[in-house]
């Protein structure tokens, strides 16, 4: 095994010529106890080789910049040939010329093993090797992560080295790097280039004594790292920070954001505790759910107490109902952390080991429905968070995958809102003929009350009741709030001690600090009023460091090259509209839009020097390519296309003159998979846009009848489309064949029945009074202008999503550009459902197909 592994190490070096190992006469053997080593390699450029015993060799990875002690830094690691036992031991020069050439140093070495899992094999297969390291200066848990895009890509595979949060990990994680000595022979890198020291002592080739020591160092290590202990009485839970976007990028879990009450499950010896974010007992609260945990092996669990409403959905209100009225048996606690199990605390593991546990836990045994696990996506964030609002949820918490667990608020767990929500402090009430009218509202800033406005509404029946009962014994002579905008006493006031906290929904604050719009949503009883602060979402990692580096004109983080250049020499309104306007542009429609092309391969129409300039039309990535600009693979093609998957990818597109987008109508993430039909209604120069909109009409009804959902767009030009959403066969798969074949079929017969007015001929001579009726988008790599897309067209336009209602009699596509799409789209309930429309073809379609 290790002899074929071997053969492209070998073709690769001259041994008559370098001193490095061979491998053919190897004396270090393979051994029960994995070793590791890391060789300082001053090539062509410096880097570190990290080499890990497999399988009777050295895995090897070249670290650039080497490894970092501090897990916030993610390392590039380039994946290379295997490398015999020998090459454990081996430090000299390699001459110049050969593969390699440079001086290389014994960094360090010692033991390794994988953090129990799956094994060291399958976790390199699926791209995710966690391991233990026990070396002289390298120590504690690292993980590998491959980069998939370059695995596809045929060449070298890209993996990055992170450094899990332990013991070992520090802050200035590259100070170790500074040190120059081998810990094989203490020699530096100039001594050992110059052939000058002693020689390295040997580590694969150990006396049993050695090997001992060594032994006793990863033993030491890996108890650390494993011991049994009890299970804790309580752990201050880790908390999310709120930021305005969900992250994109690989390595993170998208949870649900569950509207409950935090809670942490201890179970030992049969018997569960429930207590709240501040370990106060609230057992005896939840009976049932206590009741449920009994069934649970011994370990500390964290989640959230949640009510369900008629529809599934979390609601804080029927929590509330539920606790005033001691009626919780239909209480759900949702278990989405593992803090301690099988006598060992699992805080510090990986999220995705924590995880995996849990699930296992859950699904080992019959466990009573009261309990129920979490499950988590990783990838498509904002998708998700759009959906996530439309079923109206709280949003979601995204949690970084490679993350130990920490109590406290930090960068691993961040939270994405669906609407604005504040806990706030109750320090008044006003009544206004015996009813409650409102409530007054602080936050602490600077030590201080402060008087952020009144909460109006929320006040159903079966919360008012319990809301008063706890207010009138808190009544005070004086005002709880200081600062300016503190409210005067009137009639109508009552004054409370500041204890109470209540959850609110509020469209944000105002310039001058108050709330707007606010609801109430119920009290927070597990939440002290003394730590209530204004909760402001922070920006993304990426913008902020924008935002600090003084970019002017940036938005969303992208910089904007030569903003007051004008794209479209008139937006219709008699100003130009500069490619700083375009991006603010993709910012505001972004959201909206982007469930329309991403995950698909999409085109672009760049124009740089605007639409009066040369225009090409681009498919893939070439030199300088936004990274914020996805790769997809097609079958059949060399090079991959690009994809557009986040908002900020869309304001790239502006920032590089991109100004049409024209996706596949392909189901995300599947290119070989029709998703949509396009029926392009392409009217000759003298058909009245009348006789157009009365043919989307007729689509419409045709399309209906062979029970699929019709939706209308302008085109931003003279035309209309006509788009259906698909779904799949039952049992089977959808091709682009026949749906190619399906659109064309409707076309045919709409200019069978009326010839004089329907041709699906493409030449333009025949056209004549006609509308051409143009199926061809709907094949494989064909390509339709998106949803909001704007158009390389004089005015500024965009192809604009519509209601049927405003396609009728008057329709004006001129109407709809870059400065008025966004206004207006708000305004219209236009593709509503769009979402959940899609159909299959019909059946007997199907079956002659």
């Amino acid at each position: 095994m290790a002899r074929k592994q071997l053969a492209r190490y070998r073709a690769k070096r001259n041994f008559r010529r370098t001193a490095e190992p061979s491998g053919r006469n190897a004396r270090a053997r393979p051994s029960q106890v994995l070793r590791f080593v890391v060789q300082k390699h001053a090539a062509r450029r410096l880097h570190y080789d990290l080499r890990l015993e497999l399988e009777g060799v050295f895995r090897s990875w070249a670290v650039t910049k080497g490894p970092s002690l501090d897990p916030r830094v993610r390392r590039l690691a380039v994946e290379v040939e295997d490398h015999p036992l020998d090459y454990g031991d081996f430090e000299g020069t390699i001459p110049r010329g050969e593969y390699g050439g440079g001086t290389v140093q014994l960094w360090d070495r010692g033991f390794w093993s994988p953090l129990p899992g799956e094994s060291p094999q399958a976790a390199l297969k699926s791209g995710r090797l966690k391991f233990l390291l026990a070396g002289e200066r390298l120590k504690g848990e690292w993980v590998l992560v491959r980069i998939k895009r370059d695995r596809e890509s045929g060449k070298r595979t890209n993996w990055l080295l992170i450094k899990h949060r332990d013991d070992h990990a520090k802050a200035d994680g590259d100070r170790l790097l500074a040190t120059d000595r081998s810990v094989a022979s203490g020699r530096r890198m100039a001594q050992i280039a110059a052939g000058k020291g002693a020689r390295p002592r040997p580590f694969m080739t150990a006396t049993p004594r050695t090997r001992r020591t060594a032994l006793r160092a990863r033993g030491a290590v890996a108890q650390r790292t494993e011991r049994r202990s009890a299970v804790p009485r309580f752990v201050p839970p880790q908390l999310a920070r709120l930021v305005s976007d969900a992250p994109e990028a690989q390595g993170w879990a998208h949870e649900i954001k569950f509207d409950g009450y935090r809670m942490q499950m201890r179970v030992e010896s049969g018997e569960a505790t429930l207590r709240t974010r501040k370990g106060l007992d609230w057992t005896e609260r939840f009976p049932e759910i206590a009741r449920a945990g009994r069934g649970l092996p011994d370990g500390l669990f964290d989640g959230e107490i949640v009510a369900l409403d008629g529809r599934g959905v979390p609601s804080f209100s029927a929590l509330q109902a539920a606790l005033v009225e001691a009626n919780t048996g239909a209480l759900v606690f949702f278990m989405f952390d593992l803090l301690h199990a099988d006598g060992r605390d699992f805080r510090r593991r990986p999220l995705s080991e924590r995880k995996s546990r849990l699930e296992e836990i859950l699904h080992a045994r019959r466990i009573d429905a009261r309990l129920r696990y979490v499950e988590h996506f990783e990838t498509a964030a904002d998708a998700i968070l759009r959906s996530a609002c439309r079923m109206e949820l709280e949003g979601v918490v995204s949690k970084r995958l490679d993350a130990t667990y920490h109590s406290g608020r930090g960068d691993a767990w961040v939270k994405t809102k669906c609407r604005a929500g504040q806990e706030v402090v109750i320090g008044g009430w006003a009544v206004r003929d015996g009813h409650l009218r409102s409530l007054l509202a602080g936050i602490h800033k600077d030590g201080r009350l402060t008087y952020v406005g009144r909460i109006g509404t929320g006040f159903g029946a079966e919360k008012v009741r319990p809301l008063l009962r706890a207010l009138e014994p808190l009544g005070s002579s004086e005002s709880p709030f200081e600062g300016a905008n503190a409210p005067r006493k009137t009639a109508e006031i009552r004054w409370a001690k500041p204890r109470l906290v209540a959850e609110i929904e509020f469209a944000g604050f105002t310039g001058d600090g108050m709330i707007r719009q606010a609801a109430y949503k119920g009290l927070r009883e597990d939440k002290p009023a003394a730590e209530i602060g204004e909760e402001k979402a922070a920006p993304r990692a990426g913008r902020a460091r924008k935002a600090a580096d003084g970019v002017a004109n940036a938005v969303m983080g992208v910089a904007i090259s030569n903003p007051d250049k004008a794209l479209w020499p008139d937006g219709n309104d008699g100003r130009p509209v500069t490619k700083l306007d375009l991006a603010r542009y993709f910012e505001a429609a972004g959201p909206w839009m982007l469930g329309h092309v991403e995950g698909r391969p999409c085109s672009i129409v760049r124009a740089p020097d605007g639409i009066g300039g040369q225009r090409f039309f681009q498919r893939h990535a070439m030199r300088g390519t936004s990274s914020l600009l996805g790769r997809v693979k097609v079958r059949g093609e060399s090079q991959p296309y690009l994809r557009i998957d986040s908002v900020e990818g869309l304001v790239a597109v502006g920032q590089s003159g991109g100004l049409e987008l024209h996706p596949w109508n392909c189901l995300p993430g599947k290119p070989a998979v029709p998703g949509r039909l396009v029926f392009d209604l392409d009217p000759a120069p003298d058909v009245p846009f009348e006789r157009v909109i009365e043919a989307a009409w007729e689509a419409r009804e045709r399309l209906e009848a062979l029970g699929l959902l019709a939706f209308c767009k302008t085109t931003g030009g003279k035309g209309l489309h006509v788009v259906t959403a698909l779904a799949q066969p039952r049992g089977g798969t959808l091709d682009w064949k026949v749906a190619k074949d399906f659109a064309r079929a409707v076309c045919l017969q709409m200019a069978s029945d009326s010839p004089d007015r329907y041709i699906v001929n493409m030449s333009k001579k025949a056209r004549a009074g006609r509308i051409f009726l143009d199926y061809l988008r709907n094949g494989e790599k064909a390509t339709a202008v998106a949803p909001l897309s704007p158009r390389a067209r004089e005015g500024a336009t965009v192809s604009m999503p519509l209601s049927w209602s405003q396609v009728k009699r008057g329709l004006d596509p001129s109407k709809y550009t870059v400065r008025t799409a966004v206004r207006l789209l708000a305004r219209s309930r236009a593709w509503a459902g769009y979402e959940g429309s899609a159909r299959p073809l019909p059946g007997e379609f199907l079956r002659r197909s």
